[in-house]
């Protein structure tokens, strides 16, 4: 197997305060089953797609209690390292390098202006075991208020290199590893976000069909942020849970455009 790049996505989970109606919820739009809840380490659930692992549920910790968020890892083959050049580069970690038994050692962390994310030091946990699959993750994006810090920051830290969407209305751009994507990085303006929500990194799933998860998500009490709309790669939606998650959706069979150009 290959290795994975420092800074590919690799694993992404979030704390949810109502576990069982967060599994409930993913369960029905995602069409994902759930592990056994490890106690070991703080209930610790993983979901499945098709049999295989692609994110995971916790509850929060005593103090932790708040909004209901996505966190994406991204790889490092030293989170300890890592975690220095964070700080060297303006950055914040939140929670210091901590080993998870044999699994790995992760890292949470913030850029410079505030888009919180978390690194992974593979043990034998290795991340995602699909991809671009139903239930599976499959993209995310930056999405920040301060774009000219994220561009510095994250490939000072991860090595990136930058794209820029050639699209004179939306101020978007790639962060690439190797010969491809890595990480969408979309400017937030107050027009299309309220001033109250913060900078975040918006984590994609994939789905079949791209409306009828919208309607099952609206249904147990999600609120729709944007779409479903067609694009050159998918028809998307943005989502945010009844626990106050933000999350999106995509059906990458159905898209509709040409492939936008990047300099």
């Amino acid at each position: 197997m290959a290795a994975v790049l420092a800074g590919t996505p690799i694993w992404a989970d979030a704390m949810f305060t109502d576990l069982e109606g967060a599994k409930t919820f993913y369960s029905e739009v995602l069409g994902w089953t759930f592990g056994e809840a490890s106690s070991e380490y703080g209930n610790y659930t993983e979901a499945y797609a098709g049999g295989k692992a692609v994110a995971a549920v916790v509850p929060p910790m005593p103090g932790q209690e708040g909004q209901s968020q996505w966190c994406l890892y991204l790889a490092s083959p030293d989170a300890a390292a890592t975690a220095g050049k964070i700080r060297e580069n303006g950055g914040t970690v939140l929670m210091e390098p901590m080993e998870v038994g044999e699994f790995g050692t992760m890292c949470l962390a913030q850029d410079p202006g505030g888009v919180t994310f978390g690194v992974w030091q593979s043990g034998t946990h290795k991340g995602f075991e699909a991809q671009n699959e139903p239930g599976a993750f499959c993209w995310a994006e930056v999405m920040t208020r301060a774009p000219e810090k994220s561009d510095a920051f994250f490939p000072a830290v991860f090595g990136y290199d930058v794209k820029t969407l050639d699209d004179p209305a939306m101020d978007f751009k790639i962060y690439g590893l190797g010969e491809g994507p890595a990480l969408g990085r979309m400017r937030m303006t107050d027009e299309e976000f309220p001033p109250e929500v913060p900078s975040y990194i918006q984590v994609y799933f994939t789905v079949p069909d791209c409306d009828a998860a919208v309607a099952t998500a609206q249904k147990l009490g999600a609120t729709p942020a944007f779409g479903p709309m067609t694009s050159p790669f998918g028809r998307f939606a943005a989502l945010v849970d009844p626990q106050g998650a933000a999350f999106a959706v995509i059906d990458i069979t159905t898209t509709e455009g040409e492939m936008p150009q990047l300099t």
